[in-house]
């Protein structure tokens, strides 16, 4: 099986078998129908993911890799907040009348800050540093901006990296305050580990382990029989994830520049319901 089925298959266990419900709490989010929607959940959640093992692709179920990787671009490449520079609908529900979703998520990457060598936003920063000072140990970046919290149409979820380079490997830790199981796990590491290749192949470094920090790692009620479903499900073989060699710069990957290998995966379990 996949690193990632098993992660996701342990992940899901420990919030069934040990999780805390908070169906007697008042709850922020809630499903379109208005009802409060209720978790099951584990705090202090740690996983790891090595790069240089594979790629790590849920096979259980389909992960739209493709999506996952327009949005990691629309974030950190693009640095924008508006919905109509993404490639699908999935921010659409937070969108303003502008078309943003306020002063979030790719708006702080793209906010410059003056340093000692220069004036850069977080993501050249970031750039420089693991060209010219790859063993530095303040490499990171922080999208949770307390003064801009107020003018955020949801408060960044994933919201930090710190970057740590050793043996001409590129590591990350990802620090996540808050994740919905079902819909975004697989996704956000999908994402993060992407990053990270992208970040190792333009550095001249290799990509190398993600650790995935997440403060309240659960599950929401109405998934909790689709949860249960995909863990009768016998897991697959991790497919071979690759880079455009060719590409030497951040700014002009795509979507099309990752190939996927022998990418199997269990059938749908149908519309999984999204609180809000």
């Amino acid at each position: 099986m996949s690193k990632a089925d098993e992660i996701f298959i342990e992940n899901c266990k420990e919030i069934l078998e040990k999780g805390y419900s908070t169906e007697n709490e008042r709850v922020r989010p809630h499903w379109e129908d208005g009802t409060p929607a209720y978790t099951l959940k584990r705090f202090g959640i740690v996983n790891r993911y090595d790069l240089s093992e594979e790629f790590p692709l849920l096979t259980l179920r389909y992960t739209n890799w493709k999506a996952a990787i327009d949005e990691i671009l629309w974030i950190w490449q693009k640095k924008s907040n508006h919905v109509k520079d993404l490639n699908s609908h999935i921010w659409d529900a937070w969108a303003d009348k502008e078309g943003t979703i306020g002063k979030a998520y790719g708006y702080q990457l793209g906010v410059k800050h003056i340093y000692k060598e220069g004036t850069f936003d977080q993501v050249d920063r970031v750039l420089y540093d693991l060209k010219h000072n790859p063993y530095s140990r303040r490499i990171m970046t922080n999208i949770y901006t307390f003064a801009d919290l107020h003018e955020m149409n949801l408060y960044p979820c994933a919201y930090s990296m710190t970057f740590n380079v050793t043996e001409n490997k590129l590591n990350a830790i990802l620090n996540q305050r808050s994740q919905d199981t079902l819909t975004a796990n697989n996704w956000n590491v999908v994402q993060y580990a992407a990053l990270l290749m992208m970040l190792a192949q333009v550095s001249g470094l290799k990509a190398g382990e993600l650790v995935h920090v997440i403060a309240d790692m659960h599950i929401y009620d109405r998934h909790i029989s689709m949860v249960k479903e995909l863990l009768k499900r016998e897991p697959k073989k991790a497919p071979k994830v690759t880079l455009n060699p060719d590409i030497k710069d951040f700014y002009q990957f795509g979507v099309e520049d990752f190939l996927v290998e022998g990418y199997e995966y269990g059938q749908s379990i149908g519309k999984v319901p999204v609180a809000i």
